[in-house]
């Protein structure tokens, strides 16, 4: 099955939207894409007979919340979502992302998936998820657009804090970007697609505490670094550790919904 799925033609991409785009050493690119499939890729849809077994493991941050989660993809699905990333092509320039010149030196494609992937990503994991933050509740949805980023040789995300965003996803002739109302991100969720068993050198996730202790998550292919995010006291600093060598390092942020709390 799985061969047959890796041997499926991928659909035509398309841009659902145009955003300004930061450049890693400073400028913006007007009408830097924001891409999608036209139709559900078969390569996507995440195996249900996949035999997983996710555990959470929290980290220590002195009060902040940050934790990981294993076993959230298997090979094969993380080596199609890297193979869909490339099929957009990653660029310096990050729609939508403001960034200081010199923080984000990696490359970037931004897209937007769709139920079919994000569904049966919520359902191996959503368990595990905090049920509430700050009195929002928990989403069933992961938001459907996806932040991916390529660290080559000599990359790195210097020291900085996520914001939070809204949700999206398609419109229903997948041709828009539309934005959730009544939903804002509280925790990111940096999906690891290889990492040390690929050949990765380098490129750890570094978490700092309140106090300014670090510490360093090292990436695993099919794993997932969740912490809370937001420019508040409880948001999680970090950064993306220097990659080194030939093979790259490959990392899709994805967010976290929670509904807004009413007044």
């Amino acid at each position: 099955m799985q061969d047959a799925i890796a041997d499926m033609p991928w659909p035509e991409l398309r841009a659902v939207a145009h955003l300004p785009g930061s450049l890693p050493m400073g400028g913006v690119v007007p009408d830097t894409p924001v891409h999608a499939f036209a139709h559900t890729p078969e390569a996507l849809q995440l195996d249900p007979a996949a035999v997983l077994n996710p555990q959470r493991r929290d980290i220590d941050l002195d009060g902040l919340l940050a934790f990981e989660i294993s076993d959230v993809l298997t090979s094969a699905e993380t080596a199609r979502l890297i193979e869909a990333s490339e099929r957009m092509g990653y660029r310096p320039e990050a729609p939508g992302i403001a960034t200081p010149p010199g923080m984000r030196m990696n490359k970037s494609v931004h897209w937007v998936a769709d139920a079919g992937l994000m569904s049966p990503l919520m359902d191996r994991i959503g368990h595990l998820l905090p049920a509430e933050i700050d009195g929002r509740t928990l989403f069933p949805q992961f938001s459907h657009r996806l932040n991916m980023y390529r660290y080559d040789d000599n990359d790195v995300f210097n020291r900085h804090t996520d914001g939070d965003w809204p949700g999206y996803s398609l419109d229903p002739q997948r041709s828009t970007m539309l934005e959730w109302r009544g939903l804002r991100s509280a925790l990111t969720m940096l999906l690891y697609l290889n990492g040390a068993q690929d050949g990765v050198q380098g490129g750890q996730t570094r978490l700092f505490t309140r106090q300014g202790r670090a510490v360093d998550v090292t990436p695993s292919r099919g794993s997932a670094l969740f912490f809370r995010h937001g420019f508040g006291p409880a948001s999680v600093v970090h950064e993306g550790c220097r990659v080194q060598g030939s093979v790259p390092k490959y990392v899709a942020r994805i967010n976290v919904m929670y509904r807004e709390a009413r007044a």
